[in-house]
């Protein structure tokens, strides 16, 4: 019999459904950050990075705290029952959510938008825990987090191809997918739940439970300190979503990889481009996520024999001087090939995370850490909101800059104009081309210097797993 055969349908089901959500997902989130903060003549709404900060900080960490109650739930009602729920909410939240555009109402349908994928976050992964066993646990999961690393490569790449014809369609293709999994939910059996888990036990004495464990896991010190050392990671890691596509839109110049593809495969520059010689951010940013299908046997494989908190250190180190490297050039090929150092940390780093805490955690407690190892990636979050948010405003938006240049120069400038036409008319004023300003902001304000904050985050992060390693020893 193949070991393949030993995995339920249910455990096939899961992957297919959580490849379409990440799929679906992905290819919103990535465009999301330039959606926020692009020009309105390209379909951008034109709010600061501090709002975008705000909005992508904010609601995606609320994703990322609501599982814990969401999954309580789940045991409650059913896992079927809410992943119903989950895509319902997602499937009507990615169709409103571009009919506002103000700032109170896009965050409040981001927030929409958080609850669907905090519904279906603990059921996809409890489904593939209790439909695995221990002797298939192992390529089961390796199998599952190749269906988000698929789903993350391929949404992007399908939505991108609808970014030029209306910025309102990412969300609309988004929508399609995700409803794809109506379809999928016909297939998919609710999975055995042991003796304990099918006590009806009152919702709010579950939440109540929830909450008393909560305090319980903040007594544990080394436990809490790892997870606070952790959420510097996380801060650092999601810079590749809420900062990267805006950093590139604003400052890479993409013409080398645009006239590659131009040359050799034009379907990719005439899909995949804002306009001649401009590749689209997204799709730079998105060799992350090719990089991973590519390498991350291959990375696994030389780290599974180390110890993980020595494979985290390394990772996070690593991860930094990658993400760092990506702000301190304007040469696209420069940044590609810092995404490829970011994405080896990341894939030295980021599952060792989740193995170390499975092992320090009590033999009779190993579930509950396991619930609540979503802290680090909650605080994660928030932080990276504000730091793309407020600090990236103030070291490196393009946009302030450029009001600051023409005030400076005593340039006077029609009232009302988009982002890309205040800067078109700055350039033209200054007899300029558009390189030509966007290389002499870049010498004059020095955007890339926020690379230090970053590279000091991963760095902090790495000495403190350093320090905490040799303490707990």
């Amino acid at each position: 019999m193949s070991f393949y055969s030993k995995f339920p349908r249910t455990f096939w089901v899961a992957n297919a459904i959580e490849l379409v959500e990440r799929w679906a997902w992905y290819g919103f989130f990535m465009l999301f950050a330039n959606y926020l903060t692009g020009s309105s003549d390209m379909g951008g709404l034109e709010f600061s990075q501090s709002q975008k900060g705000t909005i992508m900080g904010v609601g995606t960490g609320i994703l990322y705290f609501l599982p814990v109650l969401t999954g309580a739930i789940a045991d409650r009602y059913g896992y079927k029952k809410v992943l119903t729920l989950s895509f319902v909410i997602y499937t009507s939240a990615f169709i409103l959510l571009p009919m506002f555009s103000t700032f109170t109402g896009v965050f409040l349908m981001y927030l929409y938008l958080a609850l669907g994928a905090a519904l279906f976050k603990p059921v996809i992964s409890a489904t593939i825990a209790k439909t695995t066993t221990d002797e298939t646990a192992s390529i089961g999961f390796g199998i599952f987090y190749m269906m988000v690393n698929i789903g993350g490569f391929f949404g992007p790449m399908v939505t991108l191809l609808f970014k030029g014809t209306d910025s309102h369609l990412i969300f609309y293709v988004s929508a399609g997918i995700i409803a794809l999994n109506f379809i999928l939910l016909f297939f998919y059996k609710e999975p055995l739940r042991e003796e304990g888990e099918r006590v009806k036990t009152p919702l709010m004495q579950t939440f109540a439970h929830i909450f008393r464990n909560m305090f319980a896991i903040i007594k544990d010190t080394k436990f809490l300190i790892f997870l606070l050392i952790v959420a510097g990671f996380w801060t650092m890691y999601n810079q590749l979503f809420f900062m990267l596509p805006v950093f590139i839109s604003q400052w890479v110049d993409t013409s080398v990889v645009f006239n590659f593809f131009y040359t050799y495969i034009p379907f990719i520059s005439s899909n995949y481009s804002v306009e001649p010689g401009v590749m689209d951010p997204e799709f730079i940013t998105n060799m992350d996520a090719m990089y991973i299908i590519l390498f991350q046997v291959a990375v696994s494989s030389i780290v599974m024999k180390m110890k993980p908190l020595k494979s985290m250190m390394s990772g996070f180190l690593v991860c930094s001087i990658g993400m760092s490297l990506t702000l301190v050039s304007q040469n696209v090929l420069f940044t590609m090939v810092a995404i490829l150092i970011f994405a080896l940390g990341e894939m030295a780093g980021s599952p060792k995370i989740t193995e170390y805490i499975g092992r320090i955690a009590p033999p009779d407690k190993k579930a509950l850490y396991m619930g609540y190892s979503f802290i680090p990636v909650f605080i994660g979050n928030v932080l990276a909101g504000i730091i793309s948010g407020n600090v990236y405003q103030r070291m490196s938006d393009k946009v302030t800059f450029v009001q600051h240049y023409a005030a400076e120069h005593g340039l006077q400038i029609p009232e009302g104009l988009s982002n890309n036409a205040y800067f078109s008319e700055v350039a033209q004023q200054l007899n300029m081309t558009s390189r030509e300003l966007t290389n002499i902001l870049w010498n004059t304000y020095s955007p890339s210097d926020l690379w230090m904050v970053l590279f000091a985050i991963g760095l902090l992060a790495a000495v403190a797993l350093y320090v905490y390693d040799r303490v707990i020893s």
